[in-house]
């Protein structure tokens, strides 16, 4: 992953990793051009909080607004979009749409890049540096940070260990699958 591009996908990460935040996602998925009164109205959210937890989902294009007369309408993004948000949202669509009460496995596994570091050391054991030693070589990262780092990426089941031994693990959630491939961009 470039440096130009890393920012945005852990931002965007840090952006759906708020229950608030995927539960108007999930509604403009199922029930799209809602405007924020409504969303306010169904979320029982102020109009403020409303406003704001979709200023942060457009920011990161996963929403789409669009003004129609004098009423200002949401909508989730299109799959077919470019970049991490196209893929992005074209996996949560699916789990939208497929599974039951998706929002803790969303919220976990976004939660897993929510800081930039951990992009350095998924991609580090992508890599194949797979001792404790060898990732501290490739990150440059003291080792309490680091250690950090791969207890949230471990926790959140994106690395696993054996005997001191770290490996990235394959990912059979859509959105886990499709972070871990753009972490390694």
């Amino acid at each position: 992953m470039s440096p130009s591009s890393q920012p945005t996908l852990w931002r965007t990460c840090r952006v759906l990793a708020n229950r608030k935040r995927l539960q108007i996602l999930a509604l403009l998925i199922r029930q799209p051009n809602q405007t924020v009164s409504a969303i306010a109205g169904r979320m029982s959210l102020s109009m403020a909080a409303a406003s704001q937890y979709l200023r942060a989902l457009d920011a990161r294009g996963l929403v789409i607004c669009q003004r129609v007369g004098r009423r200002v309408e949401y909508r989730a993004a299109a799959g077919t979009r470019e970049g991490a948000a196209g893929e992005i949202i074209k996996a949560l669509r699916l789990i939208f749409r497929r599974r039951a009460k998706p929002i803790e496995a969303i919220f976990k596994l976004a939660t897993g890049f929510t800081h930039p570091r951990r992009f350095e050391v998924f991609r580090a054991l992508a890599n194949d540096a797979d001792s404790f030693v060898k990732l501290q070589a490739a990150t440059k990262m003291p080792a309490r940070a680091l250690f950090r780092h791969l207890a949230k990426l471990e926790a959140r089941g994106f690395v696993e260990s054996e005997s001191e031994v770290f490996t990235v693990r394959n990912q059979t959630h859509p959105l886990g699958r499709v972070l871990a491939r753009l972490a390694v961009r």
